[in-house]
């Protein structure tokens, strides 16, 4: 069966390492700070101005003060630091953020991303997303596989106003993760009873099966 979004979230919080500076998107991405591992090494930077973001807090150990950039109250891990946008932006436009992990309306099959905008609708505003799928070193988008209507997210070409070109590497969703590779969708793992034939059903692109390595 899909995963549930905390399973989502748990799954790519496999793909971060020790040492690896990782901003989350809004939504979604946000959850990953639950099932980050105490003493994993992976530090969370928030593009409003903390580095070192930590999981969401208890109803006793709120602070009005601590947010995110999505305006959700958040802890701290130790050794957390804060500073200024315009600092927190340098971080990012200079490669200092090693993975960005993002939510998306459209991946298409070369690596491009369209996650800030649908015509016709009111938008607040891109935010740092340009910033970040241009200056973290990774990207991964954490989405639904399909839209609310059953249309495919993951695309040939995005029909969508585009966040960034050819940015994205991997992609997890609630069927599977793939990997972008020389323009086509890789399928490298299913959900749980998800089939590989679901996964081709619900896509809107050619996915092609990874290539085992020769050992």
């Amino acid at each position: 069966m899909p995963w549930t979004r905390e399973q989502m979230a748990a799954r790519a919080a496999r793909e971060l390492r020790a040492g690896e500076y990782v901003n989350l998107g809004i939504g979604l991405p946000t959850m990953i700070t639950e099932h980050l591992a105490v003493g994993s090494g992976v530090t969370v930077h928030a593009e409003n101005g903390i580095l070192g973001v930590g999981p969401f807090p208890y109803v006793d150990e709120v602070d009005p003060d601590l947010i995110n950039a999505g305006k959700q109250t958040v802890t701290v891990t130790p050794g957390a630091s804060f500073f200024g946008s315009d600092e927190s932006f340098a971080m990012i436009r200079g490669g200092h953020i090693d993975v960005a992990v993002l939510g998306a309306l459209q991946v298409a099959a070369n690596g491009d991303i369209a996650n800030w905008s649908v015509p016709g609708r009111m938008i607040k505003g891109i935010g740092g997303a340009m910033d970040l799928v241009s200056g973290a070193s990774r990207v991964i988008a954490l989405m639904e596989h399909r839209t609310r209507d059953g249309e495919p997210k993951l695309v040939a070409e995005c029909a969508l106003p585009l966040t960034g070109r050819g940015v994205v590497s991997r992609v997890i969703t609630d069927l599977a993760v793939l990997d972008i590779s020389d323009g086509s969708f890789v399928l490298v793992e299913c959900a749980p009873d998800v089939a590989p034939e679901q996964v081709r059903a619900a896509t809107g692109a050619q996915v092609a099966e990874r290539q085992a390595v020769a050992g």
